[in-house]
């Protein structure tokens, strides 16, 4: 069920097969510590949205590989970030189009933390211009609570953590240095911060948690619980209807 693979005279059956949910996977291209590569976001947005397309049978539109990745500084090579105002239009553009194909629920899933406030501003906008678009922002480290307890295990602030090195361990092999992961654990120096620091400043080397304590198997289990877990959400979103049908732009008593 990739949006793109598929011609404009077959997405509309597609669309009307699946209750006129879609799916947007978000990334980013950023730095990810010594051993992993930089597309880590994107390839694990895009590897989990393939698979929950398939099982739910809910067309996949094209991942976006790039996010708001400005906290990750300019110290490590490898990050390309967008603006945050920059991602709200590019997701607002995309949701637009997206509904004159007639999406209806849509839902963007975003596995690159600081992407979330951008993206709730465009969820924002789109549902205010388009009355009859349901649109759901899943960040895929806490689809569920064993997804995020998995993830936040060895820091709360993570980034290239066990979790993330155990996902593609198993799920991108191609992208981890294995040779690196046992001299790249670096302790979570945010706890009991009152601000928000960039990464230069809470990191020695990009990375934030244990990789060392990463496992294929974990990642195995770990990517098999999100398939699961955000089929889950995607199949509840197929029938949801909002609580009330009362018009954004019409008055009351009109």
């Amino acid at each position: 069920m990739n949006w793109a693979d598929r011609t404009w005279s077959e997405l509309p059956s597609d669309l009307a097969k699946s209750s006129h949910v879609a799916i947007l996977p978000i990334g980013a291209t950023e730095q990810h510590g010594p051993h992993l590569g930089t597309g880590m976001d994107f390839v694990l947005a895009d590897k989990l949205c393939r698979a929950v397309a398939a099982q739910t049978g809910v067309p996949m539109l094209p991942t976006l590989p790039y996010g708001c990745s400005l906290g990750h500084s300019r110290r490590w090579p490898g990050t390309i970030a967008l603006q945050p105002i920059t991602l709200i239009t590019v997701i607002k553009e995309i949701g637009d189009w997206a509904y004159h194909s007639g999406v209806r629920r849509l839902f963007i899933v975003n596995s690159h933390v600081t992407n979330a406030a951008p993206l709730r501003c465009a969820l924002e906008m789109l549902r205010a211009e388009h009355d009859d678009m349901m649109v759901a922002v899943i960040n895929t480290a806490t689809i569920s609570e064993r997804v995020r307890l998995a993830h936040f295990s060895d820091a709360q602030d993570w980034h290239a953590n066990a979790a993330e090195t155990a996902l593609m361990l198993a799920e991108a092999p191609e992208i981890v240095r294995t040779e690196l992961i046992p001299a790249s654990d670096d302790p979570d120096r945010t706890e009991g911060l009152v601000f928000s620091h960039p990464v230069n400043r809470t990191s020695l080397n990009g990375v934030t948690g244990t990789p060392s304590l990463a496992r294929v198997e974990q990642g195995r289990e770990l990517f098999a619980w999100m398939v699961k877990d955000l089929s889950a959400l995607v199949e509840r979103g197929k029938s949801e209807e909002a609580p009330l049908d009362q018009s954004y732009f019409e008055r009351a008593g009109e």
